[in-house]
């Protein structure tokens, strides 16, 4: 599998939380930024099997300019192409016009369908917008519908969360990501009281809450922070998952290509003025691919282990069985696979291991 990501970094205004990188909306640099977009896409010999067009907001440019940027792209059968939306700048008229250029994917940023929770964390629309988004993609015919959702909000509490949840899966959407709210240094939220925030206790507890919510209601954790209907895997977060080929083309994107990883740093100027991405080192080794494998439900399988040169030694074995008699991993003669609880302690995990 290979990937295409394509950073849009262009927004209105940019939520307090927000950490990724993004300027404000400007006509004649969406324009030349378009323009240079088209010019290196149709330089790659390469076809894709997914793209996916991240952000900032990529609905903020408008349906005919993702249709434009979608047409230089050499598509492989059956691709999934994803554009990421805002609520409050997805009209009828963007989904109709890039359905029509074969996006079949969305991901609309919902965060809450609570209203103080979404004043929190300064989103600009009401639950009322996202539930018309929704229905307004499904007009156009895009019927792979992923949302948004975080945790450990200012006042969430285990009933809010659930009520996200109900209005996530009652609007019958097909994929849920669910992000825990962590507050970067270098964003306006950082000046936020962190202790009046649900502790690491509580954190834990909306977690287990919202797996037990959503694999009730058929949605099947396939990653840590993933849930999606039977057949509605986000394939292109998939090839970061696996450790698969991808391309990343815009200001702050990354790419992990022909065993090298490499990015562009956070500057639009930069990108536009043709400088090369900078180097990042080799890319798919064993610690690495380790840790993205041990992201997924699927986690570690063995005969993929073997396929890639990559053997477990005894002390990680080891290692794996006192976790598995603690209740945090299941190991069998296909693999090693974390549960939910795991999950929560990951990054504990791939440090005892790694």
């Amino acid at each position: 599998m290979k990937g295409l990501y394509i950073h849009i970094p262009f927004c209105s205004a940019k939520c307090d939380y927000c950490d990724f990188y993004s300027i404000s909306y400007d006509g004649k640099i969406i324009e030349k930024y378009v323009s240079f977009l088209k010019e290196k896409i149709n330089s790659l010999t390469d076809s894709f099997d997914t793209v996916y067009f991240g952000g900032g907001t990529p609905s903020i440019i408008g349906g005919d300019n993702i249709a434009d940027i979608l047409s230089c792209v050499k598509l492989n059968d059956n691709a999934e192409v994803t554009v990421e939306c805002n609520p409050n700048s997805a009209t009828a008229e963007f989904f109709s016009k890039i359905a029509a250029k074969g996006v079949n994917r969305v991901s609309i940023g919902l965060q809450s369908a609570n209203s103080e929770e979404l004043k929190f964390l300064t989103r600009k629309h009401s639950p009322q917008d996202a539930a018309k988004a929704v229905q307004n993609a499904k007009a156009a015919g895009i019927t792979n519908i992923s949302l948004d959702v975080m945790l450990g909000l200012y006042n969430q509490t285990e009933q809010t969360l659930i009520q996200t949840l109900n209005f996530c899966t009652d609007l019958d959407v097909t994929h849920i990501s669910a992000y825990m709210l962590h507050i970067e240094p270098s964003t306006p939220m950082s000046r936020f009281d962190e202790s009046l925030l649900p502790d690491g206790d509580e954190q834990a507890r909306l977690y287990l809450s919202l797996c037990e919510q959503l694999n009730k209601k058929g949605y099947e954790q396939y990653e840590i922070s993933n849930f999606s209907k039977s057949g509605y895997r986000c394939r292109h977060n998939m090839i970061y998952w696996n450790c698969d080929e991808y391309l990343g083309l815009g200001p702050a994107a990354h790419s992990f290509y022909k065993g090298k990883r490499f990015y562009y740093p956070r500057d639009i100027e930069y990108f536009i003025n043709d400088n090369p991405p900078i180097d990042d080192g080799e890319g798919g080794g064993f610690n690495e691919y380790v840790m993205l494998r041990l992201r997924l439900s699927e986690g570690l399988i063995f005969d993929q282990l073997k396929q890639r040169g990559f053997t477990l030694d005894k002390s990680f074995i080891d290692k794996c069985c006192l976790m598995q008699k603690q209740g945090l991993l299941t190991m069998d003669e296909q693999g090693i696979r974390l549960n939910s609880k795991g999950f929560l302690v990951q990054n504990l995990i791939l440090d005892k291991l790694l």
